[in-house]
């Protein structure tokens, strides 16, 4: 049976229409139709719901009037066609002939690899049906699931979408509700699934007009960096609010066929009564997918278990959560500074090892850059519920010019990360053009009103100034931050770079290959690795296959070349009357590298040596004889 929200304007046969809103502190409201002769009015109930049957055909554009006064858009409007501040125009989510009907969803998290990408500055022409063309190449490269950044309605011509103001309805900057409909269809006729960034704990300062309906919307019982709270748990008025966001995310599920949500930041989505809203909700568009398969992904800063513990356990019970310990820790590596949130990294391969491990590196121990203890304990939670990233949206623009990590260490160490994190356990989630080394920074823009603007850049030159190499180029080298338009389009991708860029794409495209058809690697069964510390900056995983598979062994250094004599470290013995093969190195020639080694030249007489910033996968002979590479060594 499909899931039907009750909020909002919806068809009701015969060029009629449904409409329903909660206005509980109103005496009155009234449907006001663009070209109408006179307003509409809707009957109130005791719980603050006013709604009513009208004659009023699909395509109608609409306004609420309150108490015979102001006039806004829908709240729960399904399209902006003139933004945010303009008309809500009457849609039917149901009429789209859909024939991803022989489609499952998404019900795993294992074996999925995640693509972030802003619909945006993914394409030139940044539309739905302009990044239909690029999904066959996503495909290809070993892509199972995109991840967009938010779609609520925006103000202004651009926005990350952190700024929602109508959450119901995607933005008209990117085409229209059928144009989004037909880009999920396309996905999923490639068998890619296809999920949704929401944004619950604020809405944006500029076309919210939730309040204007009731402030019961919003809370002041708790503080909220970005913005005034969303309520959950405040007073009788927070189960329609509850109601209200739990039916935007079914909303995308079950009117969009979207393959799940991640959930934004939901350490700031406060909730003190029995049953957190992270649960509810999730349960919810469980329920709303009417038995397609759907993922529910948990952003959390402090790495809370909580999130992805079963709710038979008292836990959220969502699919997986992102883990920001392993980019930090890589990216201290890759540009040898400690600034700000990173403070308390190093950088290591220890660090590397342990997150690997363990899932996450604080797990409750005290955090300087927040004076407190941080995280939870990760380590029986299955690896694949725990997203690695070596870039993402928030990290990238946090990086002074937005430079993708390549352009700051080099593409040989870079070549090193990626071969060491796209072998892992955890599950990988690549920025788009991260997969050819796009040159294309990505900034942080928004386009406000002339008000807002500065107040924007203000706010966002104070945030970078958390980073004293930053601050010092904002003070005193006359840098200038741009959020502007310039910003944006700086952000989007040059798709005439992927044919150029055939070393990195095809490094991407053969560790992918490798997490899908080694068998050992596949299973993403962190109990079957054990690793050691080689030096400050290098390490070796050692993956335990059985007899038939063999082992695989994954040495990688970061640092200058390192001879390993005398050798002690029992990880690199190869298995019994068996040998190593070298599988993959990530300086090979096909990568954009200087050439492979040879196992003669790694494994001499009385030493291991191995070259600087380099990974290299091997894999052992097995019962069966069979190896993964041409070369083989005792």
């Amino acid at each position: 049976m499909k899931w039907r929200g009750s909020l909002g304007a919806r068809p009701a046969g015969g060029d009629s229409t449904h409409f329903r809103v909660w206005a509980p502190r109103r005496r009155s409201v009234e449907v006001v139709v663009k070209g109408g002769s006179r307003p509409l009015p809707l009957a109130g109930d005791a719980q603050g719901y006013f709604e009513a049957v009208h004659p009023v055909a699909v395509g109608a554009l609409y306004k609420y009037r309150l108490d015979s006064s102001e006039e806004f858009p829908d709240p729960a409007s399904r399209f902006q066609p003139e933004g945010p501040h303009g008309f809500s125009e009457v849609v039917d989510a149901y009429a789209h002939p859909w024939t991803d009907g022989d489609w499952k969803g998404v019900s795993c998290i294992r074996g999925q690899v995640l693509y972030e990408l802003h619909l945006g500055a993914f394409t030139p022409e940044g539309t739905y049906r302009a990044a239909i063309a690029k999904l066959p190449l996503l495909k290809e490269l070993g892509v199972t699931c995109l991840e967009l950044m938010p779609l609520h309605t925006f103000p202004g011509r651009f926005n990350w979408g952190y700024d929602g103001a109508q959450l119901f309805a995607p933005s008209g900057q990117y085409g229209r509700p059928e144009d989004l409909r037909a880009f999920v269809e396309a996905a999923h006729a490639l068998g890619l699934g296809v999920l949704v960034d929401v944004v619950y704990n604020h809405l944006g300062p500029d076309g919210n007009y939730l309040a204007q309906y009731s402030p019961d919307y919003f809370t002041r019982k708790y503080e909220n960096e970005w913005g005034e709270p969303t309520n959950f748990d405040d007073g009788a008025a927070a189960g329609p609010s509850r109601d209200f966001f739990i039916q935007n995310a079914c909303a995308w599920v079950a009117e969009y066929h979207f393959d799940g949500l991640r959930l934004d930041a939901t350490q700031a989505l406060y909730d003190d009564g029995p049953c957190h809203i992270v649960q509810e909700l999730t349960r919810a568009v469980r329920e709303a997918a009417a038995g397609r398969g759907v993922l529910v992904i948990a952003e959390n800063e402090p790495q809370d278990e909580l999130c992805v513990r079963s709710v038979e356990r008292g836990g959220w019970g969502t699919d997986a959560l992102w883990v920001d310990d392993f980019h930090h820790s890589a990216r201290v590596a890759a540009t040898g500074r400690a600034e700000a949130y990173l403070q308390d990294y190093r950088g290591t391969a220890q660090e590397l090892l342990s997150c690997t491990l363990r899932n996450s590196l604080y797990q409750g121990q005290y955090y300087r850059w927040q004076k407190k203890a941080r995280g939870s304990p990760l380590l029986r939670v299955p690896a694949s519920a725990c997203v690695f990233y070596l870039q993402n949206h928030d990290q990238l623009a946090n990086m002074l010019q937005g430079q993708r990590l390549h352009r700051i260490c080099g593409e040989r160490l870079a070549r090193a990360l990626t071969t060491l994190w796209l072998l892992l356990p955890q599950t990988p989630l690549l920025f788009m053009g991260q997969e050819w080394f796009a040159n294309s920074p990505f900034f942080y823009f928004v386009d406000h009103k002339p008000e807002l603007q500065p107040l924007v850049r203000k706010g966002r030159d104070q945030f970078l100034g958390q980073f004293e190499s930053a601050r010092h180029a904002l003070e005193h080298e006359g840098y200038v931050e741009h959020v502007d338009e310039k910003a944006f389009t700086l952000s989007r991708l040059d798709w005439s770079e992927r044919e150029r860029h055939t070393g990195p794409l095809t490094l991407h495209r053969e560790l992918l290959r490798l997490r899908r058809e080694d068998s050992v690697l596949a299973r993403q069964d962190s109990g079957q690795l054990t690793g050691a510390v080689l030096s400050p900056l290098a390490l070796v995983l050692r993956y335990s296959g059985s007899e038939q598979e063999g082992d695989r062994l994954l040495l990688v250094n970061l640092g200058g070349e390192l001879e390993l004599s005398p050798c002690p470290e029992p990880l690199l013995a190869p298995p019994r009357d068996e040998g190593w093969r070298l599988g993959l190195s990530s300086e090979e020639v096909r990568f954009g590298g200087a050439g492979s080694c040879s196992l003669e030249s790694l494994r001499v007489e009385t030493s291991w040596r191995v070259p600087g910033m380099t990974a290299l996968w091997m894999t052992s002979t097995g019962r069966s004889g069979q190896g993964l590479g041409p070369q083989k060594a005792g």
